[in-house]
């Protein structure tokens, strides 16, 4: 038994130490400088609580923050209801399902500035275009607007996570046992009472997984945000990740930035496991 255990810390020790080096000691060094002055090389005083009791009445972080909730809540029920619609598709006995597999997965190889470069063209150019060409003005000038704006990051991250999340939910489709619905089918259930007394019941894990992933991506989205509206117009589709990379580089206030990041991951952090808590207990439910 001891030599099992030694060999078993000896196996662990590598994830256990660049798990210490990269997340756990400078989430540490994080928190202790946000109670402080630092301004990225030097630290003059402890500053207490003044950096968080300064975000209260810092208004263009508050809109931040909302407009991140309202992007994360519209993000998630569109990238899990196509995802799961995409996983429906594919799973069904037709020749193309492999090549459709790869289509919709691809849009997720594609880097996150890329992406929101080749979106902000679509938007800027081509529905400008299509504007022109068919006499709808609302398609011009599409991300003007804090309103075209949000759904354009929506639009985008949609197109770019949804065959991820496909792939997870085609894993769970494919585990779900055909006797079952051949049996509900035989005793006169229709395609919808099938799917939602049989498969939905079978897959819920997928869901609490699906739901964890891009609840996390979505509020801690940066590049595509900095790529495609770089926060405009006047700031109105700035997310958190940008305000507070804004404030430590551009400000150069890295303390104030610290602090805002602790509220950020504590934030996500309570989120992420209310729902990982909720789901589960759904799980148990269904």
């Amino acid at each position: 038994m001891r030599n099992r255990d030694l060999s078993f810390w000896l196996f662990l020790s590598p994830v256990l130490i660049c798990l210490i080096a990269v997340v756990i000691i400078p989430l540490l060094n994080g928190l202790f400088y946000s109670f402080t002055d630092w301004n990225g090389l030097s630290l003059n005083k402890f500053v207490g609580l003044d950096n968080y009791t300064k975000l209260l009445s810092d208004n263009e972080f508050m809109t931040s923050f909302l407009f991140t909730i309202k992007f994360s809540a519209a993000a998630i029920i569109v990238i899990n209801i196509i995802g799961l619609g995409l996983a429906l598709i594919v799973t069904q006995h037709i020749k193309s399902s492999s090549f459709l597999r790869t289509i919709f997965f691809m849009p997720n190889l594609i880097g996150g500035l890329i992406l929101g470069f080749i979106w902000q063209f679509i938007f800027t150019k081509a529905f400008a275009a299509v504007g022109d060409a068919v006499g709808i003005e609302g398609l011009k000038g599409w991300l003007s607007t804090s309103e075209t704006g949000f759904w354009g990051l929506v639009i985008l991250t949609s197109w770019q996570m949804a065959g991820y999340v496909m792939l997870i939910y085609i894993a769970y489709l494919q585990s779900v046992p055909q006797e079952l619905i051949e049996a509900a089918q035989i005793d006169g259930a229709s395609k919808f009472q099938r799917f939602r007394t049989i498969t939905v019941p079978l897959i819920a894990p997928a869901f609490t997984v699906s739901l964890f992933l891009t609840l996390s991506h979505s509020f801690k989205m940066y590049d595509q945000n900095l790529s495609l509206t770089n926060g405009g117009p006047y700031n109105s589709t700035e997310m958190v990740a940008m305000n507070i990379i804004k404030s430590a580089f551009t400000d150069n206030a890295m303390a104030y930035a610290q602090s805002k990041a602790v509220i950020f991951f504590v934030v996500v952090a309570a989120v992420s496991l209310v729902q990982v808590f909720y789901n589960k207990k759904r799980e148990v439910e269904l």
